[in-house]
């Protein structure tokens, strides 16, 4: 591997991430807090840690490997979580573990959090915390791309290590930099638009700001612990249903109905046509029960609720109106188990993806017509394209190392105290990068020990990059040569 070039690069993030550590100082002087000094201190230390590695890369000019892109990815994201961390020392007084929590929550989009009295916290400290699901939102490793051909360095093999989704070789235009531009400035467009429909709808500059950057991300944190339920707004809630959507919806698919003008290509999508039916199929489950329970007066507020309920959850945006923990019969499970659906893949949500689950059910149904007909070749569609078998292997794999890893880590976690359900549901929380869960953890992680808040970090930025790229870090085979 060539480390002079993968400290080159992790320098250059570095310092860019110092930077962008300038706005909530902005903020800060907007509204005349204290908290400058303590941003100032994170720029200091991010800028020195990366001016660190841009000097120890010095003399070296290799392009870099699939190797060193997962490596790169990998570090970026582990050592990105720990630097961002430091704010929240400073300016929320947390200790190092629930920090790191925090800050790896932020930046993997999960929206899961030990802290509380939100209102009472610096506003510069609250947008910070929001920058971060923003930036985790599409990948800070993405934007990089569209700058690293001016640096000299090739950037398929970031791409590949942190694009969401099977298809990863996949590009919008024939120059990845020119994707990643294009990505950026879709996801800044429909964040604008979905901050002015907030203040539009009665929230003040700041929280619509704040929260468009949650919604958008599909990320969830709020500048309240009630939070969008703080607003007691049927107007809000709606909003936030549409833009969490559209944040969980493939952003090549945006990028088709731009070009052509033409809404009518979101239905043309195979993937949107069946995250679209998931979403109505499960609301009608929920409003359903939730009337016939007696939980709300009438099928308009269960249907309400269901709504926006089961979007936040299978979007992995994880905002709250109600404590859905306690709804009755099976639908806290159900909601639990329709986000490891997820969004689909070039999405900001999380969960193993729409296009996963179409896939493995197709190949599911291919195996028992098989049965049937031995002999017969039956390819399996995506629309009017034939799935390589490469990729139905590709998503197998992935989807036994995903219910390995959980198993895995779940045990861990009720190892370290916690009882099944919360244990079953933190796991799923933090994997799935959703937010809230059941039990002990259905609406924060301050309960939950040290070493839990760590075994969940770590399951958060394992779903985040998708299992392979943490994972293949810990083969022998990677290291060799």
């Amino acid at each position: 591997m060539h480390f002079k070039s993968i400290f080159r690069i992790i320098g250059f993030f570095s310092l860019g991430f110092s930077l962008i550590l300038f706005l909530p100082i902005l903020v800060a002087l907007i509204y005349g807090e204290s908290e400058v000094g303590h941003f100032l201190i994170a720029i200091a230390v991010t800028a020195l840690i990366g001016q660190l590695f841009v000097l120890l890369s010095r003399g070296d000019s290799h392009e870099f490997t699939n190797r060193d892109g997962f490596l790169i990815v990998a570090i970026f994201w582990f050592g990105l979580s720990a630097i961002a961390s430091l704010p929240f020392m400073l300016s929320a007084h947390l200790n190092m573990v629930d920090a790191l929590f925090e800050a790896a929550s932020g930046f993997t989009t999960t929206g899961a959090t030990v802290i509380s009295g939100l209102e009472t916290l610096p506003k510069s400290f609250l947008f910070y915390r929001q920058l971060l699901q923003w930036l985790g939102g599409m990948g800070m490793i993405v934007l990089a791309i569209a700058v690293l051909p001016m640096l000299g360095i090739g950037g398929m093999q970031l791409y590949r290590a942190e694009a969401p989704g099977p298809f990863k070789d996949e590009k919008l235009t024939p120059r990845l930099s020119h994707t990643a531009r294009y990505l950026w400035v879709f996801y800044v467009g429909i964040t604008a638009a979905n901050a002015l429909a907030y203040w539009a709808a009665g929230m003040t500059p700041f929280d619509a700001i704040a929260h468009s950057f949650s919604t958008v991300s599909t990320g969830g944190f709020s500048t309240y612990d009630a939070s969008l339920g703080y607003f007691q707004s049927a107007t809000i809630e709606s909003i936030a249903v549409l833009f969490m959507i559209l944040g969980a919806i493939n952003f090549s698919v945006h990028f088709i109905v731009w070009q052509r003008r033409n809404p009518i290509y979101y239905f043309k999508n195979i993937e949107v046509r069946v995250f679209l039916l998931v979403i109505l199929g499960a609301v009608l489950i929920v409003a359903v029960i939730l009337k016939d329970t007696g939980e709300y007066p009438g099928y308009t507020s269960s249907l309400h609720n269901g709504l926006f309920e089961v979007v936040s959850v299978i979007t992995s945006t994880g905002f709250g109106t109600v404590d859905f923990s306690h709804w009755p019969s099976f639908l806290p499970v159900l909601l639990i188990f329709i986000s490891f659906i997820g969004g689909c893949g070039g999405s900001t949500a999380g969960g193993m993806k729409v296009i996963r689950i179409i896939l493995l059910t197709q190949q599911g149904f291919r195996e028992v017509r098989q049965l049937i007909h031995p002999r017969a070749q039956l390819p399996i569609r995506v629309g009017d394209r034939i799935i390589q078998t490469q990729t139905i292997q590709g998503v197998w794999g992935f989807f036994a190392i995903y219910v390995f890893s959980f198993v895995v880590l779940m045990l861990l976690l009720m190892a370290t105290g916690l009882d099944q359900i919360s244990a079953f549901s933190a796991i799923a929380t933090s994997m799935n990068n959703l937010g809230p869960g059941l039990g002990e953890v259905s609406t924060s992680f301050a309960t939950v020990s040290d070493a839990g808040k760590l075994i969940a970090a770590f399951a958060m930025l394992l779903g985040r990059l998708e299992v392979f790229t943490v994972l293949v870090l810990l083969t022998p085979e990677f290291w060799k040569g």
